[in-house]
């Protein structure tokens, strides 16, 4: 990974959690980026208020705070695209957003019109030794 990369990846991350901060008032825990050449992934984790993994804890309850997240996206992620293409010098043509109630983690996903397939992992107990 170049120094360039990094560094756009560190300012798309920065961005992300300010975004996140500014639109629901709850900073995430950490945010993890992966810049493709036609996508951008970013998952914030532990974005989630404690009133929502409190809701969250009922199947109606995670379809609510799920719903509200891709509403609230949909309503305020304009700033943030236009943000996004001025850190990479890429236009922004799609987004969306998903929620994970069960870990507190939000997806927010930029294409060009490719299909996005998030997998978030769980903690290792122990090293496999495997890469």
């Amino acid at each position: 990974m170049d120094m360039l990369e990094t560094t756009m990846d560190r300012e798309i991350a920065d961005a992300a959690s300010e975004f996140q901060r500014r639109v629901t008032g709850h900073a995430p825990q950490s945010v993890a980026v992966a810049l493709g050449e036609e996508t951008l992934v970013i998952t914030l984790f532990g974005a989630l208020s404690p009133a929502e993994k409190v809701l969250a804890r009922s199947a109606a309850g995670a379809a609510q705070v799920q719903e509200f997240h891709r509403q609230l996206f949909a309503a305020s992620a304009e700033a943030f695209r236009r943000e996004i293409g001025r850190i990479t010098g890429r236009e922004v043509k799609e987004a969306v957003a998903e929620v994970e109630p069960a870990n507190g983690a939000v997806v927010h996903a930029f294409t060009t019109g490719t299909m996005v397939q998030v997998f978030h992992f769980a903690k290792r107990l122990f090293n496999s030794g495997k890469h």
